[in-house]
């Protein structure tokens, strides 16, 4: 019987559970392999000791439907960075030998890490250092490159929509502009496809840095049209022409990416100053990142799962199963952490927003 090592890795996203349960019984279906969990990523492979648990189809019976991961995660345990103590001083050490070491000396056959971009990135270099793994790609922030869809992006969009529809009535009640501002980290798109989902009059992403001028000029136009209350979204990596991404450093060892948020609270009073208008902020924050998967992400989950099992069985190692066109493919993780996906300019999401006059900061 071989032996398969699973883990969730990077940030929380619904869907996880879904991909865990579909390995899990496509394993089982198969018969020759036993599927065991690290807890928190590596980190459980890393512990003394180990904190790895044997999932069966007991174990995850209905955990489908339910947000985060059994397994839990860390996005700070990068074992090419690993956060330590060594004569009283705080360093990061590379750890990725004595991992692919212990996973070896466990008994493992293969890995499969569930992560995002950053994840693979670890996934990739682990791979060139001896580790049979295979990738799947999941994300809130659909930033991967090579999938058209991450898991946990489609329910992140409903959620997102969700709360600005529920904005939309207490805007118009009050002749309120209302800012939502949402996730997406460098890329916008959770803040277009929601935008464009509720109607939102401006949409502000990443990819295209916004001119004040332009949304004070929609917002004007709008209030002397007689409509008195406007939403818009925007995502928290967006940033003005002359200007730049609205963020602070983290203090969590193990960390290192900037942490975003702000720029919300930046446009409204921009707003406020420039046109004398009641302006709210809401930020979404981690609520995207919660919650039951929906239908779409549960689906692709389940085709995730058992891809990424068949890649381990046919012993194609260094890939990752990605959504393409309806289908689902393999791809290597070298492509698939190539480069990083923003909304190109001449996609169509971008065309269809201008074509209903959405304002997008130009």
């Amino acid at each position: 019987m071989k032996k398969l090592l699973l883990l969730t890795s990077g940030g929380d996203c619904p869907g996880l559970n879904g991909v865990i349960r579909a390995v899990v019984k496509a394993a089982e279906h198969d018969g020759n392999w036993q599927v065991y969990g690290s807890r928190r990523a590596y980190c459980g492979v890393l512990e003394k000791p180990n904190d790895i648990i044997h999932l069966t189809s007991e174990v995850v019976a209905g955990i489908h439907v339910r947000g985060g991961t059994i397994l839990e995660t860390v996005n700070k345990g990068n074992p090419t960075a690993f956060p330590a103590e060594i004569a009283g001083e705080q360093v990061f050490i590379d750890r990725s030998d004595e991992l692919i070491s212990t996973i070896k000396q466990l008994g493992f056959d293969a890995v499969i890490n569930i992560g995002g971009d950053g994840s693979h990135r670890v996934s990739q270099h682990l791979f060139e250092h001896g580790l049979n793994i295979v990738g799947v790609p999941k994300t809130i922030d659909n930033d991967l490159y090579g999938t058209d869809y991450t898991i946990g992006f489609q329910t992140a969009v409903d959620t997102a929509t969700e709360a600005i529809d529920r904005l939309i009535p207490t805007a118009q009640s009050h002749n309120r502009v209302i800012v939502t501002e949402v996730m997406g980290r460098d890329a916008g798109w959770i803040c277009l496809h929601s935008a464009i989902a509720a109607g939102a009059e401006v949409a502000l992403i990443p990819e295209i840095p916004y001119d004040i001028e332009a949304i004070k000029a929609k917002l004007t136009s709008r209030f002397d049209k007689g409509h008195g209350f406007a939403n818009i979204v925007i995502s928290e990596g967006a940033k003005p022409i002359a200007g730049g991404i609205v963020s602070k450093q983290s203090n969590e060892r193990g960390y290192e990416n900037p942490v975003l948020g702000g720029i919300a609270e930046q446009l409204a009073s921009q707003i406020r100053v420039a046109l004398d208008l009641d302006v709210r902020v809401t930020v979404l924050g981690h609520i995207q990142r919660g919650g039951t998967p929906n239908a779409f992400d549960r689906v692709l989950a389940a085709e995730f799962g058992v891809q990424a099992f068949e890649l381990v069985k046919q012993g194609q190692f260094g890939f990752i199963p990605v959504s393409k066109d309806g289908e689902i493919k393999p791809i290597s993780l070298k492509e698939a952490t190539s480069e990083y996906r923003v909304i190109p300019l001449e996609h169509s999401l971008i065309t269809s927003a201008r074509a209903m006059g959405m304002c997008l900061g130009e």
